[in-house]
């Protein structure tokens, strides 16, 4: 029985729970790659194999081929362009533990044979690192920031089929589908949400195949599992600070109501019986809303989340955002159901504001970009200002256009 062979059976019927390396230690990487490249030839011309792939490998052979990629040339797909990146950066939630993950990793892209990347959960390439020669080499694939490396668009590889697989997973030699993949090797292992428990994207780790190494995988997948730990730090804290700003309005109130962040996670209760989570409305934004659960509710927002009070029939306590423009300090106030608070904008975030105050249709990121810098080519720097300006702000600015959400009245002085 083949290498190939003892391998497989050892995957279909061992534990799934720990990673599996592409090459076992103990086995010759080159001899191995001889013998995927026969497994791989035979494949693609329809004959019968001389060893079975890794049921991994085999799943993801069949998906791409269904999705119609060419094992010559890869699937068609065009870089996202700066603006778009930058936003992909912005929107996939991975920032917050980028340098978790670097630090994670520095040892094995520190001898210049490897370089880190992480792709979000569609697949696309957000960062990259490593030395300036494995990177010419990964630019020659298309493994650049702002590609796709999604199954569909370039075949079995570590960040599509980690994300499709669910699981951690190394590709080796010409168990990548396109064919000029084979001299690469490749770990990815996806990291997941613990808020929602999607998968947010993708660790990996990539080089030339000669570089592989068994203990790569194991490596790249404890690492995901930290920055996992690390966004449960983070989404402890963004507990906390909501239960801070929250717990004095709870305080005050005559009814039954809890805060909750945006995903329903509960930071404090008043009057309503202890839960974890809640189920939220899948739109999001001020007014009145059923809650499973808690049935009729008013949602008012907070810093952070929401303030979530059970109501009878009484109309709904509509939100009021007062922009206080004079003076050297301008401010937000903020009155409804959860009360008053208020906020100190930048002179920047004061002028978006101003800005959508006199757009109640919305405006677009270039529209935008005319307005506060005189050109419509700043658009990068919008979404990067609004995405600050909505973390403190919390639903009170909606998207796709910018504007001011439904249901809030909004008052310049």
């Amino acid at each position: 029985m083949s290498s190939l062979q003892q391998r497989r059976e050892r995957s279909e019927h061992g534990a799934r729970s720990a990673p599996e390396p592409a090459v076992a230690a103990g086995d010759d990487p080159r001899q191995f790659a001889q013998v995927l490249s026969a497994v791989y030839d035979a494949a693609m011309a329809g004959e019968r194999l001389p060893a079975r792939p890794r049921s991994v490998i085999s799943d993801s052979w069949d998906r791409v081929l269904t999705a119609g990629v060419d094992p010559e040339l890869g699937g068609p797909d065009n870089a996202l362009a700066v603006g778009d990146l930058e936003a992909r950066r912005q929107e996939s939630g991975l920032s917050l533990i980028l340098e978790d993950l670097t630090r994670g990793l520095d040892a094995v892209i520190a001898d210049g044979d490897n370089i880190l990347v992480v792709a979000d959960r569609g697949g696309r390439v957000l960062w990259r690192s490593g030395a300036t020669r494995v990177l010419g080499k990964a630019d020659r694939l298309g493994f650049v920031e702002g590609a796709s490396w999604a199954e569909n668009s370039v075949g079995t590889n570590a960040i599509g089929t980690a994300l499709m697989s669910g699981r951690a997973v190394q590709v080796f030699s010409a168990e990548h589908f396109v064919r000029s993949h084979h001299s690469w090797t490749c770990a990815g292992a996806p990291i997941t949400d613990p808020r929602t428990g999607s998968v947010l994207g993708v660790v990996d780790v990539s080089g030339p195949a000669a570089t592989i190494h068994p203990t790569t995988l194991a490596l790249v997948d404890a690492v995901a599992k930290l920055a996992e730990s690390a966004l449960r730090d983070h989404h402890r804290e963004s507990l906390d600070a909501l239960r801070a700003v929250a717990a004095p309005i709870l305080a005050r109130s005559s009814g039954p109501a809890l805060a909750v962040d945006n995903h329903g996670w509960v930071a404090a209760v008043d009057a309503v019986p202890p839960a974890r989570r809640v189920v939220l409305p899948r739109t999001l934004s001020p007014g009145r809303a059923w809650v499973a659960g808690l049935g009729e509710c008013d949602l008012d927002p907070l810093p952070g989340g929401w303030l979530v009070r059970v109501t009878g029939s009484d109309e709904a306590q509509r939100t009021t955002v007062e922009l206080v423009l004079s003076g050297s300090r301008p401010q937000v106030r903020v009155t409804g159901g959860a009360g008053v608070w208020s906020h100190e904008p930048s002179p920047r975030h004061a002028q978006i504001l101003a800005y959508l105050a006199e757009q109640p249709a919305g405006a677009t990121a270039a529209q935008m970009s005319a307005h506060l810098f005189g050109v419509d080519d700043r658009v990068v720097t919008v979404r990067a200002e609004i995405s600050r300006l909505r973390k403190h702000l919390g639903g009170l600015i909606a998207a796709n256009p910018y504007r001011f959400a439904d249901g809030v009245r909004v008052e310049v002085r």
